[in-house]
């Protein structure tokens, strides 16, 4: 009788030995919600510059107008809040602002100001390098100092810089 209680002690301190020698299941990353992704999308991990230099290209209607639109940069932030800044913008975006998503897809997004490209739907994909915004700007009010026409499709290609 003794010695199947010593076989039986024995093998649970080595089932327990071996359990214990398995280590900790590494934490498991959290699934990241459509927005999250879509936010590193446009800012990185938390700030994004996109640009023409580099060979990026501006359209407007299927023309290329790039030449308007030289060292043109949009830079996202989602650090503290969504906001965005742009230069050499040729007056179709405010220099800066916040940006928020239009609606749930998180395909879109609406960047706030005064000028053309506020207030409009301006969707976007990203792809390694590259960000593709396209957005339309009717005619009716769409001159700036009242002389300069923007109106129509617009596609910005742009790099990551």
């Amino acid at each position: 009788m003794k010695s199947i209680l010593y076989k039986l002690f024995i093998l649970v301190v080595g089932m327990i030995a071996i359990q214990s020698c398995g280590g900790e299941d590494p934490e498991s990353t959290p699934v990241k919600t459509p927005e999250e992704l879509a936010i590193e999308e446009l800012t990185g991990d938390g700030m994004q510059a996109w640009g023409i230099d580099g060979g990026g290209s501006v359209e407007r209607d299927g023309a290329v107008i790039t030449d308007n639109y030289a060292e043109f940069e949009l830079v996202m932030s989602s650090t503290s809040s969504k906001s965005y800044t742009s230069k050499n913008n040729d007056d179709l975006f405010d220099f800066a602002g916040t940006w928020s998503f239009a609606g749930t897809n998180f395909d879109k997004f609406i960047l706030s100001g005064t000028k053309p490209a506020a207030d409009r739907e301006i969707s976007f994909t990203q792809a390694g390098e590259n960000l593709k915004l396209t957005f339309t700007i009717p005619a009716p009010g769409a001159r700036i100092n009242g002389i300069h026409a923007v109106a129509g499709s617009y596609t910005f290609n742009l790099i990551k810089q």
